[in-house]
């Protein structure tokens, strides 16, 4: 597909734009990244050793290539498709431009390490239709059966306004906000810090809930039951009831759920560049390597299993029956995969970082698409008499029907186009479960013919639905992590793994990655965050340092560490 729209995001006010920046460890991977020196180096003497990196997602190809860049020998595991969640497919005997974003789908321009990375391959990237956004041409809102069209908010009834005004008022008397809000923007560490503190202390207990229940500005039923169904951003957003509201803080204050963009071509793309991009500034290796051809054009299969062995060295057996030793190895899948998929000696991690992997809370997610013969929602509406009402067709849906979310997406009117018909998270996602994707596109599309009477959107489609759901995927058994109220000790533990000098010494070189090691749940950037840390551990494991003028993760680690609750 393509598109007109350029990658800058234009920042209207006169603020310095919001990244992810913290609360929890405000550190600038931006900046690193971007700075010439480079993220690191290690003593010639150790060029050209391998390190074994477990898991071929985003995660894990950004370790990969870093550490090759700086001249070790990354081994890439990995046990299905590069990629991970970012998963994109097309549609058999379809327009190969047709995709299909399974995973990962949307990117807020707050993803400034991510960026780099979107950069670096040459990837395009465009607004994403959430619901309300300019970039969507209409939004209808049904809720017990009753539908509302809109462009704007302010084309809603008054309800949703004030529903929308309660969940400012709710952060800011609950949150600070504000003045969070600026501290990341100037990224005001010591301000950022005294706040998120108190917030941490106050806060680990509660549900998001519980939270809205506690706010006067929440004090009506109705409100949050409608602010659960409809949110505001990304859709609704009582599937994260539950979870902890220090979760949800997280998302709003980088303004995550907010101004998406949506890679051209599908997400996937920038992992499998990455695999085969030969880098123009490399240690040890030859000019015109790459991870690819590292590997002679594949990863390595399925890791089996993981012994801590002589040496204090991590024993790695793959599907293949391949039997190799490491002085470092980086996990980058799911951490529940340790649990189950593969067999875990239980030296590999002092016990109580068992405990923060068994405890990791993951959400589930399902997604189907179908593709259609061309973006017919933008025909125009007519009333029964055949006069036009001024109305789209069909709209991005927000609806407490089995659906939830519907997205159109499309790449100009004289092309094929795809619907998303629907995107569900927790219960909603296992409802779907047991369905075929013929079974659950045809609860669908019984869903939107309620919505849309009038529409025949049986008779647009012109292949077969492509449908997942991620808590039945084997090498995945969820989407993403979402911490429960009590969990940031947990979370704590495993973020800060990459520091191994604080662990013994028999529990070291086996470092953790990825977005449920991260703070930020669900986000690519924390994959990204999280794969820089593994990088600076594992550098600084074989001797290795940063340049004085770009410190690590790692070196600045004791002034900006995470809030640390006690223990008893």
């Amino acid at each position: 597909m393509t598109s007109t729209v350029p990658n800058a995001v234009q920042h209207t006010d006169a603020q310095p734009p919001i990244t992810m920046f913290g609360p929890d460890f405000p550190y600038a991977y931006d900046d690193f990244l971007a700075h010439p020196a480079g993220v690191g180096q290690i003593p010639a003497t150790e060029h050209g050793a391998e390190v074994a990196v477990i898991g071929g997602g985003l995660s894990g190809i950004i370790t990969a290539y870093e550490l090759m860049k700086m001249g070790l020998k990354p081994v890439v595991h990995e046990a299905d498709r590069i990629g991970g969640r970012l998963r994109t497919e097309g549609f058999e005997g379809c327009d190969p431009s047709l995709t299909a974003e399974m995973g990962a789908m949307r990117f807020p321009p707050s993803s400034t390490a991510l960026q780099h990375y979107i950069d670096l391959v040459g990837l395009e990237t465009r607004p994403f239709p959430n619901p309300l956004s300019p970039a969507t041409p209409s939004t209808v809102v049904d809720l017990k059966g009753e539908s509302h069209y809109a462009r704007t908010i302010d084309d809603l009834p008054q309800v949703y306004r004030d529903v929308a005004a309660a969940w400012s008022a709710c952060l800011e008397e609950g949150a600070d906000f504000s003045d969070m809000n600026r501290a990341m923007r100037e990224r005001d560490v010591p301000r950022i810090r005294e706040i998120w503190a108190k917030l941490v202390e106050k806060l680990d207990n509660q549900t998001f809930y519980g939270f809205l229940c506690d706010s006067e500005a929440f004090s009506s039923f109705r409100h949050r039951e409608i602010f659960g169904q409809v949110g505001f951003g990304t859709g609704g957003w009582d599937t994260d009831f539950p979870n902890s509201i220090l979760e949800i803080l997280r998302v709003v204050y980088t303004e995550a759920d907010d101004h998406h963009r949506g890679i051209v071509g599908g997400s996937q793309q920038l992992p499998l560049r990455l695999w085969d991009r030969e880098p123009a500034k490399i240690t040890h290796w030859p000019l015109g390597t790459s991870l690819s051809s590292l590997h002679g054009g594949a990863p390595r299969p399925a890791v089996t299993r993981l012994d801590r062995t002589a040496g204090n060295r991590i024993t790695v057996t793959d599907a293949g029956g391949d039997i190799r030793s490491y002085r470092a190895v980086v996990f980058t899948g799911q951490s529940w995969l340790l649990l189950s998929k593969i067999a875990c000696d239980d030296a590999l991690f002092p016990i109580d970082h068992w405990t923060a992997v068994e405890r990791t809370h993951y959400m589930e997610s399902s997604k189907l698409f179908v593709p259609v013969d061309r973006p017919f929602w933008l025909d125009g509406a007519v009333d029964a008499q055949g006069v036009p009402t001024g109305r789209d067709t069909m709209s991005m849906t927000l609806t407490d029907r089995m659906t939830r979310g519907t997205y159109l997406l499309d790449d100009g009117p004289d092309r094929p186009a795809v619907i998303c018909l629907s995107y569900t998270w927790c219960d909603d996602s296992l409802k779907w479960l047991p369905l075929s994707p013929n079974e659950r596109m045809e609860v669908m599309l019984k869903s939107l013919g309620e919505i849309y009477p009038g529409v025949d959107i049986r008779s647009h489609v012109i292949g077969n639905p492509v449908t997942v759901s991620w808590e039945n995927e084997p090498y995945f058994m969820g989407a993403f992590k979402a911490n429960l109220p009590g969990h940031y000790r947990y979370q704590r533990r495993l973020f800060t793994h990459f520091m191994q000098d604080r662990l013994p010494a028999d529990k070291r070189g086996l470092f953790l990655a990825g977005d449920d090691i991260s703070w930020t749940a669900g986000w690519a950037e924390g994959a990204v965050q999280t794969a820089l840390n593994a990088v600076w551990g594992v550098m600084h494991q074989f001797g290795g340092s940063t340049d004085p003028s770009n410190p690590g993760p790692g070196d600045v680690f004791d002034e900006i560490a995470p809030v640390e609750l006690p223990e008893d």
